[in-house]
């Protein structure tokens, strides 16, 4: 007993031991590298609140949250890709291709109960993300089609495909109530009427509307189950170890018995159906569906991802990281409209981010491997 607690008493560190370490500036640095950016989201939210009238405001912070909605939904599916160490550049026309063919669908159900058309909506959009995740899933998991070049032409096939359908314009939706699953509230408040979920208070009329608090986005709600789901999935479930195994070390994946086909089949059907149902909140958040509607955020959805941390080499990455990304694009591109900044800078200063993301990637792995 007595040598025992020696030998505890020798190995274990003193307090001070650990706060030395805790405090020495190479550990600082490396909890900076590992957080920079949830420091840099807390840095922008800073200088925004200062130096944008308005910024710092309850419904600005849930209006950043609708907004970045369909930029999530896109990048969730993706960072399964990535951390697999391939690439999905089909996900933005997917995307459209399920609004554009949802909307469709939607549009010729008018005069149908509404949670039909809903539920036929939802149902073409998964269609479309099945069936485009499954030719890519064959082409890079069993034909061994390297993913850049498989969705490369999917992209294109899918991008045709939604402009046949739509004829180029919009497909627009004017059934009543719809819009309220894309732009609706989980709570409202009225001072006299009180509180009330998924509806408007009872008695409230006319020029009381105005006096209505909405809270809680519902396209913010659909988010956080998804990204919940998703965070679930990768880092609780043997899929999602598998994934990152077939990122990090193929070869021993595969000695280790890991199906790589079938993951990687799988991880494609994956990222297209979360595609599919970006196509489908944008359909709900602007009653319809464009053919082009994803293509300038499948770069972003992707810089999203390496912005939360993850590594475009395979075998790194949160679903949590990616969250953080998207809120670090959104607020950006919040913030500079607020400004009243020219909207084409916002590509600018998205790309700086993802140059200094990568720039930060590449320093943790040379200081910190």
């Amino acid at each position: 007993m007595s040598a025992k607690s020696t030998s505890l008493s020798s190995s274990a560190p003193d307090a001070s031991t650990v706060q030395d370490e805790v405090l020495a500036p190479s550990n600082l640095v490396a909890f900076a590298g590992r957080m920079w950016a949830v420091l840099f989201l807390i840095a922008l939210i800073v200088f925004f609140s200062i130096t944008a009238p308005g910024f710092f405001d309850l419904f600005n912070f849930q209006a950043v949250g609708a907004n970045m909605a369909v930029l999530l939904v896109l990048g969730l599916g993706q960072t399964f890709v990535i951390i697999s160490a391939g690439i999905d550049l089909s996900t933005g026309f997917v995307m459209g291709l399920s609004s554009v063919a949802s909307a469709i669908v939607m549009q010729s159900l008018t005069g149908y109960p509404l949670p039909v058309i809903i539920v036929l909506g939802l149902m073409t959009s998964l269609f479309i993300g099945i069936a485009a995740g499954a030719v890519n899933g064959v082409l890079v998991a069993y034909m061994r089609v390297p993913p850049f070049i498989a969705t490369l032409g999917s992209l294109s096939v899918a991008e045709g495909a939604a402009y046949v359908l739509s004829g180029g314009p919009p497909v627009s939706i004017s059934t009543r109530g719809l819009g309220f699953f894309g732009n609706g509230f989980l709570a409202y408040f009225h001072p006299d009427a009180g509180l009330s979920f998924l509806s408007m208070p009872s008695g409230v009329t006319g020029t009381a509307v105005r006096d209505v608090l909405g809270f809680f986005p519902l396209q913010v709600v659909y988010i956080v189950i998804l990204a919940s789901f998703c965070g679930w999935l990768l880092g609780s479930t043997r899929f999602g170890r598998h994934v990152y195994a077939v990122g990090g070390n193929p070869k021993a994946a595969s000695r280790a018995g890991i199906p790589l086909g079938w993951t990687l089949f799988k991880i494609y059907v994956l990222c297209a159906v979360s595609a599919s149902l970006a196509g489908f909140l944008y359909v709900l958040r602007f009653n319809g569906g464009v053919a082009n509607a994803g293509d300038a955020l499948m770069l972003s959805s992707v810089a999203a991802i390496a912005i939360g941390g993850a590594s475009m080499l395979g075998g790194q990455g949160r679903i949590l990281g990616t969250v953080v990304g998207a809120l670090v694009i959104a607020v950006i591109q919040n913030g500079l409209v607020i400004l009243g900044i020219d909207p084409f800078w916002q590509y600018v200063a998205v790309g700086a981010v993802i140059i200094m993301a990568v720039l930060v990637d590449q320093a943790k792995g040379r200081f910190f491997p």
